[in-house]
């Protein structure tokens, strides 16, 4: 249900209360009466408001969009068509990968507001990664999120009208394209105000960051391709604090940065996450060696995440692939369908390449850019948290400017275990 209508306002506890009461559907599903509901907000993200309502039935969880960037404030403001851009994309992504996105249970635009179904007992996966749990089906499951939304969203299973309105369908979330420009792209290889690091041990590697010209030329190349490259329709900000998993299940959540883009983008944003959980691991043991078959599990979770993602996305355009690209008619016979199918791995082999330098990216931002992940941040000592941040950065830095040494998933995990207790020399 999407409603439209009125004015907006931000939702505090009781406004809220009342607007959910006036909902037939959701007050049913919450049960009891309005005044017994519990509400509590528990938003920890950058940008929105999230509630958790229950009832004497069951819960829902509702999440608003502010008019600012919820952790710098109202000196920066931002569009609330942002939610209107997650719902579609919540949409979408329900249809071609049905059970791994939360149920959406009722919308309105003008509130920029979204309830949708409670999950419980989920967490964020990164709270988990930080605890060294192991998450068994996460593998299958978010290989299985990403072959199906970016196969289908392409032109391997579009034609070329349908891509181009989808492609205008979510154009206008150019604001939130511009928080990843700038946060991602740009900010952290020079003097911005709202960088940050772990001072003063990563001083020294900050400055040297602005001043490496060959990964300035590299993450430009990057910028680029995720400005100009409108390969399918990406969540855009698919890392493990928007995975929400159990040892069985896994629901990925909040794409309001969603738009279409390089499909390396996405791929690599879940390398990245996985890799920066590697090098933290060392950070919070309370023994030496305690976390070691864990790391082994992460580190074996990145191949098998790009290995299968890659047979299922294959296996996808071998069977389901109707898009104007590549079309049928220029590849009959035997000669044809084995010609293909050389292509094939070679557009996977550029896209792992891309996924790659974007997984770089992803890892560089989150520890010298605004927003940081508690993966590092919990590591209370300083100096182990910057030791582990800079074995992430040497790796990232590898694989941003000396991408061609990198052909396969296993020169990563290889690259990262030979890191995992080299000591960097640290400032200050």
């Amino acid at each position: 249900m999407t409603q439209g209508q009125g004015d907006y306002r931000i939702l505090q506890e009781g406004a809220l209360r009342d607007y959910l009461a006036g909902l037939p559907d959701i007050a049913a599903r919450l049960g009891g009466a309005p005044a017994a509901w519990a509400i509590t907000e528990v938003g920890d993200g950058n940008l929105n408001l999230v509630f958790i309502v229950k009832g004497a039935h069951g819960g829902i969880a509702v999440k608003q969009a502010l008019p600012y960037v919820r952790l710098v404030g109202e000196s920066w403001p931002l569009p609330l068509s942002r939610a209107h851009y997650e719902y579609l994309a919540l949409t979408r992504q329900a249809q071609l990968a049905p059970g791994l996105v939360p149920a959406l249970l009722h919308h309105n635009e003008t509130l920029a507001l979204t309830v949708m179904e409670l999950l419980e007992p989920h967490i964020i996966m990164r709270k988990g990664l930080v605890a060294a749990t192991c998450y068994p089906r996460f593998v299958d499951d978010i290989t299985a999120f990403m072959a199906r939304t970016l196969f289908f969203t392409s032109d391997l299973a579009l034609t070329a009208a349908e891509k181009k309105e989808a492609i205008a369908s979510f154009a206008g979330n150019h604001a939130l394209c511009k928080i990843t420009e700038d946060l991602i792209f740009t900010d952290p290889y020079r003097i911005a105000e709202q960088n940050r690091w772990t001072a003063p041990y990563l001083d020294g590697l900050a400055a040297s960051m602005r001043d490496d010209m060959e990964l300035h030329v590299a993450i430009s190349r990057l910028k680029l391709k995720f400005m100009a490259n409108p390969e399918a329709l990406l969540h855009g900000d698919l890392h493990t604090g928007s995975i929400m998993v159990t040892e069985s299940e896994t629901r990925v959540i909040d794409p309001e940065f969603a738009f279409y883009g390089p499909m390396g983008f996405d791929v690599g944003a879940v390398l990245a996450n996985l890799l920066m959980a590697f090098f933290a691991s060392a950070g919070h043991e309370r023994a030496p060696g305690e976390r070691r078959e864990f790391e082994g599990w992460v580190l074996e979770t990145v191949e098998q995440v790009w290995g299968r993602f890659a047979g299922k996305f294959l296996d996808l355009w071998r069977s389901e692939a109707s898009g104007d690209a590549y079309p049928v008619s220029l590849f009959a016979g035997e000669k044809g369908a084995a010609r293909l199918e050389i292509e094939r791995q070679a557009y996977m082999q550029r896209l792992f390449t891309d996924t790659v330098g974007f997984a770089a990216a992803k890892t560089i931002r989150r520890i010298f850019g605004l927003a940081h992940n508690i993966d590092f941040e919990l590591i209370e000592d300083p100096q182990k948290r910057a030791i582990s941040e800079a074995r992430a950065v040497r790796l990232a830095r590898g694989m941003m400017v000396e991408a061609a040494a990198f052909r396969t998933i296993a020169d990563v995990t290889g690259a990262a275990r030979k890191l995992r207790d080299w000591q960097p020399e640290l400032s200050g």
